[in-house]
């Protein structure tokens, strides 16, 4: 009875998006398990997605590069999570980078709903440019989150995801061994400098 005062209450205050995004490495992932564990600690029903095509780490989970994991249900597309999504107080999405131009509006219809969005991806891809849809949801949300990992170079903070591998294609899904951070004058050397 108490989860049900508190999901009215929240309904009629209106719903919200929270945006988490950063460099590669930054923490993204961590944070975001982090808030949905507090969100389950308050007896809130929470359902996380994640995009079907990310499989680097489990199927059915979020894990962290410190290894946290939680739950996920992965979808082909974001209109899957309104069909997957009801009935539940919060929503976590991560690689929102990696999810078709339905994102923007279905977290603004989540939200408007009254359900509490929170939404974590790379800000930036490997050239430095906004990445995807994130720009759109980043506009729309109530509060923005940006982390910063550490220059693998000089140990400032890194906004940066350098790509160590040639490959042009915009979306290429991999960890240390195709990415590291890096800070603004970092990212900006010649390969072997």
């Amino acid at each position: 009875m108490f989860t049900e005062e508190i999901f009215k209450r929240r309904t009629e205050l209106g719903g919200s998006i929270e945006v988490i995004c950063g460099s590669m490495f930054s923490g993204k992932t961590e944070e975001l398990i982090r808030r949905l564990n507090r969100a389950r600690i308050a007896r809130l029903k929470v359902e996380i997605f994640s995009p079907k095509a990310d499989t680097r780490y489990d199927e059915n989970s979020l894990v962290s590069h410190n290894s946290n994991s939680i739950p996920s249900t992965p979808v082909e597309n974001a209109s899957s999570i309104l069909l997957l999504g009801s009935d539940v107080h919060v929503i976590g999405i991560d690689e929102a980078q990696f999810f078709d131009a339905e994102l923007p509006d279905v977290c603004n219809l989540l939200a408007n709903r009254g359900i509490r969005v929170i939404v974590a991806g790379l800000d930036m891809d490997f050239k430095g440019r906004p990445f995807g849809h994130m720009p759109a949801i980043m506009a729309m949300a109530e509060s923005v989150t940006k982390l910063q990992a550490v220059c693998v170079r000089c140990g400032n903070p890194a906004l940066y995801s350098y790509r160590l591998v040639p490959d042009e294609r915009k979306i290429l899904l991999g960890e240390k061994e195709s990415y590291e951070p890096r800070c603004r004058a970092c990212y900006q050397l010649l390969p072997g400098e």
